[in-house]
């Protein structure tokens, strides 16, 4: 069983000037405090046209129910990857998003696309959240789905203030 997470974030910006400020170590630090990490690190690699961002959080369990606390303690060890490929002529990116929670069986596996659109560029981010719990599967994924939701919608809310700067 997996659950569908799929959003649109719609920035007033060029493909280009969005992905700079993705591949932007202070933007990356922002968004992890935004997201309310309790610690954090952030590393991004270009190379040969690919750029892997991977940050790490400890977040808070606190909004997860009793039964999944129980599985993972206090706090939930985040690491984010993002591998984006090289720009099309228009700017556009395709790129691979991995959520996991080390100590978890759940995790979070999808695409990234960054494209011209809406007020200037879109960024699309598709996945499959799956919990790999047998008969208790559902239930996990349920219980993870508002953390993912509200870590797309900080990132689009930091996102557009750090473009408006």
């Amino acid at each position: 069983m997996t659950m569908k997470i799929s959003a649109i974030i719609d920035y007033a910006a060029t493909p280009d000037e969005v992905f700079a400020m993705l591949a932007d170590e202070d933007f990356q630090n922002h968004k992890c405090a935004a997201t309310g990490a309790l610690r954090h690190t952030v590393s991004i690699v270009a190379q040969d046209g690919q750029t892997l961002i991977v940050s790490t959080r400890d977040m808070p369990a606190d909004d997860f129910p009793p039964f999944v606390r129980s599985m993972v303690g206090d706090t939930l060890p985040v690491t984010e990857t993002q591998q984006w490929g090289p720009p099309d002529t228009d700017g556009a990116r395709r790129g691979t998003l991995t959520v996991e929670i080390r100590g978890a069986p759940v995790a979070l596996a999808g695409t990234l696309s960054l494209a011209l659109g809406g007020l200037g560029c879109v960024e699309t981010i598709e996945g499959d959240l799956k919990a790999r719990i047998p008969l208790l599967g559902s239930r996990v994924e349920q219980a993870a789905a508002p953390a993912v939701w509200g870590a797309i919608r900080v990132e689009a809310r930091t996102g557009k203030a750090w473009l408006e700067r």
